[in-house]
């Protein structure tokens, strides 16, 4: 008993020194985490869940793989940053193997989602002065209402959230946005010549899984052509197995202009984010226009290539698609009027929840955590799943099982 009151106090006393210490820029589900392996992870108190949130989709490969952490630290041992002012002996490898697996010639390494955000639009805008004509300081990029790019000053400029938006203006001009998965908005907004390109998630994580109509990607992908308009698809979240499909895009056989990546291109060990397209666009920029100090370093370099390993050798988007249909289909056993609507695709998938009796989406999901499985709530009523891709079929049941008599318990 001593032992479990020490470990609940170094919980709490963590808890607190983040809140004295930290921004309070985040609201954690209160579970201090220490350790991490494959699809479970474990408390200070000794706790075991089922991570059912993946860190974002940043660990599709389940937490701590042997084979990307062994390259991390492999490499850390050698050489862990050179600048892009030399050449390393780890960056051009990655090169031709990011750009070879998902067919692209040239590829702009970044660290974070936001750094591969902000790089596709620059060269989206870059392309269409050089290569499009549009007037100078003219360039339009076309969003969706409902997206999440990123957090940063132009991204967030385009964002129709409140939280995400109010009180960081003025905001940047040459963004305008229309409805997603709602082909007469982009037809509409494709009239103006100054149109760059048209940025858009296949699927809308942080909305709550929002899946398009079956076929709006590729008629999307064509208006774009139709109009000499780059098609950008930020594939952060739903890239790399997430859904069923090595990207999600895949599933419309839509080949993007622009392909953004990040989260699970390192396994979750580091940050790695990507931006991939063909000559014609890449090299409309030119030495000293764009970059990054740690931008394709080489512990980056050699973990992006264990991760993508894994995910081709390990099958993971086929297990994703496989056990994602299990999953849901499970889901949908659940006898509560509390559920509206179960949807997703792979192993991205979410429940939007009705709120009733003031229990809101969070209220489930600390019931979840109690119960041994961890969730997060997007907005109050929408509980989003994305556990790591090597889940196995007993795992999976054994979790359904778990979501279907904490939602079921609360009558």
């Amino acid at each position: 008993m001593v032992t479990i009151a020490v470990r609940k106090n170094r919980a709490g006393r963590l808890i607190e020194l983040e809140k004295e210490y930290g921004a309070h820029n985040y609201h954690p589900l209160p579970v201090v985490l220490e350790r991490g392996e494959g699809v479970h992870v474990w408390d200070v108190e000794g706790k075991q869940y089922f991570d059912f949130l993946s860190a974002y989709s940043a660990v599709n490969q389940g937490h701590c793989h042997p084979k990307i952490v062994g390259a991390l630290i492999e490499q850390a041992k050698k050489l862990t940053l050179t600048s892009r002012a030399f050449y390393n002996d780890s960056l051009g490898e990655y090169e031709e193997f990011i750009t070879s697996f998902f067919g692209f010639d040239k590829v702009l390494p970044m660290n974070t989602g936001a750094e591969g955000v902000e790089t596709a639009i620059k060269l989206c805008r870059k392309w269409a002065y050089l290569v499009k004509k549009v007037p100078e300081n003219k360039a339009k990029i076309i969003a969706c209402e409902g997206n999440f790019h990123g957090r940063t000053t132009t991204i967030v400029s385009m964002s129709s959230d409140p939280d995400a938006r109010k009180d960081f203006g003025p905001y940047t001009p040459g963004i305008e946005l229309i409805r997603y998965n709602n082909l007469e908005a982009l037809r509409k907004a494709l009239e103006d010549p100054n149109v760059a390109g048209f940025l858009v998630e296949p699927i809308q994580g942080e909305a709550g899984v929002v899946v398009p109509d079956a076929g709006y990607l590729k008629a999307a992908a064509n208006l774009c052509k139709e109009k000499n308009v780059l098609f950008i698809a930020d594939e952060v979240q739903t890239g790399i197995g997430r859904t069923g499909a090595l990207l999600a895009c895949d599933h419309e056989e839509v080949k993007p202009d622009i392909l953004i990546l990040g989260k699970a291109l390192s396994g979750g060990v580091y940050p790695i984010s990507a931006v991939l397209a063909n000559d014609e666009i890449m090299l409309c920029i030119k030495p000293g226009e764009h970059g990054s100090t740690f931008g394709g370093n080489p512990i980056a370099a050699r973990v992006a290539i264990a991760a993508l390993e894994v995910i081709r050798d390990e099958k993971l988007a086929e297990n994703a698609a496989e056990l994602g249909l299990l999953f849901q289909n499970e889901l949908k056993k659940i006898v509560s009027n509390r559920i509206e609507v179960i949807r997703g695709k792979g192993l991205f998938v979410a429940i939007v929840i009705k709120p009733m009796n003031g229990i809101t989406a969070w209220d489930v999901c600390m019931h979840l955590k109690d119960n041994g499985l961890l969730a997060k709530p997007t907005h109050d009523h929408i509980i989003r799943f994305a556990p790591p891709l090597v889940i196995t079929k007993e795992q999976v049941l054994e979790a359904a099982d778990i979501i279907k008599r904490t939602i079921e318990g609360l009558g």
